[in-house]
């Protein structure tokens, strides 16, 4: 079946994404950095930002967990821009392309409510984009099947002529199970030949 629009996730498809990147400016060991975002500032307790639990209560409870790297959680607060170190190398060249050959495009991205317009505004390739769903908004994640469905309906779009694009796995899957068409990204030259495969690109 022909592909007629593109649904993005936005970090490590879009722009890199990296804890360390902001941390490691602020601890010097590296082995006590590889603890630090293993056991205080993680990707899962992120997670439950990116799924709409509130900033302020997540701060203040891991600084009575952590009293001794209070500071550091408070610039995971404050500085999370610089988690996000740059584009992922070649994608938002083919944003560009395919927005301008007229490719409907659409995200759905897990993202905190509070960090998304900070970042938002920074980053005008997003212009191209005709919806975003932010899961911090919706207080819906991904691989849950809700947000594919609020997506779907809120696009106008058909699941089985959507290519969805998304470097997780699980988030692949479960895109899939809902009768979307995936792929699951790895790097930009790859995702270029699969949508000059589908014909949504020129070779």
């Amino acid at each position: 079946m022909m592909i007629d629009t593109v649904v993005f996730d936005v970090g490590r498809v879009l722009y890199r994404w990296d804890l360390r990147h902001l941390f490691g400016k602020l601890i010097d060991d590296p082995q006590e950095l590889e603890w630090f975002v293993s056991n205080v500032v993680t990707e899962a307790w992120h997670f439950e930002h990116d799924a709409g639990r509130d900033l302020q209560d997540m701060v203040a409870e891991k600084q009575q967990a952590f009293p001794d790297h209070a500071h550091l959680i408070e610039a995971y607060a404050t500085r999370f821009n610089e988690s996000i170190p740059g584009p992922v190398p070649g994608s938002l060249e083919l944003v560009e392309r395919l927005d301008e050959a007229g490719v409907p495009l659409f995200a759905i991205t897990n993202f905190a409510d509070a960090f998304w317009l900070p970042f938002r505004r920074t980053q005008p390739i997003f212009d191209r984009f005709r919806d975003i769903v932010v899961s911090g908004t919706e207080k819906l994640a991904k691989p849950g099947r809700a947000i594919f469905d609020l997506a779907q309906e809120r696009f106008g779009i058909d699941p089985a002529t959507t290519l969805f694009v998304d470097d997780n796995a699980a988030n692949i899957a479960a895109a899939a199970d809902v009768g979307w068409q995936v792929h699951h990204f790895q790097n930009a030259d790859a995702l270029e030949a699969d949508l000059v495969a589908r014909g949504l690109l020129a070779s």
